[in-house]
């Protein structure tokens, strides 16, 4: 972890990706995730007449047509509250529950990290 933000860089690095690629694409949600191997998959939201995705849906996908296996964590960046429950499903799938999904802001500044799997 670094001693400023108390941020693993790896998780920083997922962060930084994922906010990139909401400003280059224009889109709400940018995310990334990272696979066992240390390998990133980065996305933004899909949003076509026929097919709508999530920025964190989109980078899972991704993974797993990559042939990934597991998930070590993932990263969205978004306005909006924390993750929803079909983000962190997706998640979940790859990664199991306790793959950390980690939820920042528009600035980078992270807000919370949550477990993929349910939290109640």
């Amino acid at each position: 972890m670094t001693e400023s933000t108390g941020i693993d860089p790896e998780d920083t690095k997922i962060i930084t990706l994922a906010r990139s690629a909401r400003a280059r694409n224009g889109v709400p949600e940018g995310a990334a995730v990272r696979d066992e191997t240390g390998r990133t998959y980065v996305a933004g939201t899909v949003a076509l007449d026929s097919l709508k995705l999530s920025a964190l849906q989109t980078a899972v996908a991704m993974a797993v047509a990559s042939g990934a296996r597991s998930l070590e964590a993932a990263a969205v960046v978004t306005e909006a509250g924390a993750p929803a429950e079909a983000d962190r499903a997706a998640v979940a799938d790859l990664g199991g529950p306790d793959t950390p999904v980690l939820l920042a802001g528009p600035d980078g500044a992270l807000k919370s990290t949550t477990p993929a799997g349910p939290t109640a």
